[in-house]
């Protein structure tokens, strides 16, 4: 009834290609992602398992938070006039409501924006402007940053429940089409310029149709924790899809450091873990890699996972991290392996139901060995809504990450660095995330961060910044210590000339590291000594 969303669609030309090629991607015309997402698991695992377990204590069953999503869907629908199509905005940390709002939503037939509870006004103002909520549903904890827009209800969690407690626990779905809209997600703004990505009913069961059950394969005793937030697919997928189809439960924390994500590890009994590499790395650092012993999967995504950190935690505990490479623009992971088809150093394969290249600057599809741009075709895709860089993202039906990867003999895809971390210096391609593992294999070293700095004899050079670990004087001494080991490491030509030392490297509110901040300073500091 709302067609904002679908009249704001890339023209269809724009579109990359879409293809269907396992059973289980075959979607009938008429589907609603949330009766596959919790109805039907509800029905076949039974309404008292429980779906949703928070660090407090607190414990939903399937039908629990069926019957929630089933008010939620009441109160929109009821109370505040929601037709389908129009937009509702969620904002707040993960916890069990979230999830029911973002499933009643779906059952409404509304589209979700779910957006981080730690961003502030000035970022959510885009996201609003470019949406067109016209329901928000907000934790009371976060309200203060929600801009003051005419068009928008704010409602806040205290009253959507006090709102549901009134309300049915029965709900008959709205039934939408398999390629209507059902998510607007903003990109985490790495590049700081978020862009707002469309995605389908079937594009969401399509991430567990792939991903979920040919890698992760969770079943039904599994207890899931993973850091990202909801308002990430990457979080939505670990956290809501791929444990509800599959029977497990979920265990929700709304915020955890490295040390206290290990602690829930161990105090929960959490069989599979999802976290960044840099979560990985600090928990070795701190020696506290045994409280992940519980786990019987653990995944790594969001950066490339240092193969030193891989190899630690596999020596250490037997684990085998999954790495995996995806993006918001399709969901989730799309290149990834699992147990013995893992190959120490690579990112993976395509996963069953992808296919994958590597693309010259002119989109000609290069041979093995030869690093280029990756390419991606799957059951879902990149459609920005109304925004110019729908062309660069899609090449010839392509979906073309940034990401420059080579690929091996094998058909394993390796990663070198983002498209924009690649550092040319004298002729020499030198891979960012390359310079910054061998940095990190140094004792004092904590974390870098690698970028270009502009050079007037070499075009570029590598400056590194560096944090050290507490009561390590970062001089010049030790500036050269660390140029040293990295030509001991490495070859040398890729040593960072210029390494600046700092107690902490710039990241967005989810934890991803903002390597653009740190080359417009070198870029600023460049320009001004001109």
């Amino acid at each position: 009834m709302d067609t904002f969303a679908r009249d704001h669609l890339p023209p269809a030309a724009l579109w990359p290609t879409i293809e269907f090629t396992t059973p289980e991607l075959t979607y009938p015309d008429r589907l609603n992602a949330a009766t596959e997402i919790i109805d039907v698991p509800a029905a076949r695992f039974g309404p008292d398992r429980p779906a949703l377990r928070t660090p407090s204590g607190e414990v939903w069953s399937y039908g629990e938070l069926r019957t929630r999503a089933n008010q939620v869907a009441g109160v929109l629908t009821g109370d505040l006039g929601l037709v389908p199509g129009q937009r509702v905005l969620l904002r707040s940390p993960n916890n069990p409501w979230t999830v029911a709002a973002w499933l009643g939503v779906l059952k409404a037939g509304g589209v979700v924006v779910t957006t981080m509870a730690a961003l502030r006004a000035r970022e959510l103002t885009p996201v609003l402007d470019r949406t067109r909520p016209s329901i928000a549903l907000v934790d009371n904890r976060f309200t203060d940053d929600v801009p003051a827009v005419p068009s928008l209800r704010v409602l806040t969690y205290d009253d959507l429940t006090a709102r549901c407690a009134a309300k049915p626990g029965e709900f008959t779905a709205v039934d939408t089409a398999a390629d209507d809209v059902a998510l607007l997600a903003p990109t985490s703004g790495s590049t700081g310029s978020p862009k707002i990505t469309a995605h389908f009913h079937r594009d969401i069961l399509s991430i567990d149709n792939t991903f979920g059950r040919h890698v992760l394969r969770l079943t039904e005793d599994d207890l899931v924790a993973c850091t990202a937030p909801l308002a990430f697919t990457f979080g939505l997928g670990m956290l809501v899809v791929f444990p509800l189809r599959a029977g497990a439960c979920a265990l929700l924390t709304e915020t955890a450091t490295p040390a206290q994500v290990a602690d829930l590890v161990a105090q929960h009994g959490v069989t599979v873990l999802a976290t960044a590499p840099t979560a990985y790395r600090a928990i070795l650092r701190d020696g506290a890699e045994g409280k992940l012993a519980g786990l019987r999967s653990a995944v790594s995504a969001g950066e490339h996972i240092p193969r030193q950190t891989w190899e630690r935690l596999r020596d250490r505990l037997g684990l085998r991290v999954i790495d995996g490479i995806g993006a918001t623009e399709l969901l989730h992971i799309f290149i990834s392996a699992a147990g013995d088809d893992i190959r120490p150093g690579a990112t993976g394969r395509p996963v069953p139901g992808y296919r994958a290249t590597v693309l010259d600057p002119d989109g000609v599809e290069l041979g093995p060995g030869e690093p280029g741009r990756l390419g991606v075709i799957g059951p879902v895709g990149c459609r920005y809504l109304d925004d110019e860089r729908q062309k660069d993202y899609v090449v010839s039906g392509w979906n073309v990450t940034g990401d420059i990867f080579h690929r091996d003999e094998d058909g394993y895809y390796h990663y070198h660095a983002r498209g924009d971390h690649m550092i040319v210096s004298s002729g020499y391609n030198i891979g960012g995330p390359e310079v910054e593992e061998a940095i990190d294999t140094h004792p004092d070293v904590v974390e870098s961060a690698v970028v270009a700095k502009p050079d007037e004899e070499r075009g570029s050079v590598v400056c590194a910044f560096v944090v050290l670990r507490p009561g390590v004087e970062g001089d010049a001494a030790k500036a050269r210590e660390i140029q040293d080991h990295v030509k001991r490491t490495i070859a040398p030509y890729k040593y960072p000339r210029d390494v600046r030392f700092r107690t902490s490297l710039p990241r967005n509110a989810s934890g991803k590291l903002q390597r653009f901040a740190l080359r417009e300073a070198v870029e600023d500091e460049h320009a001004v000594a001109q």
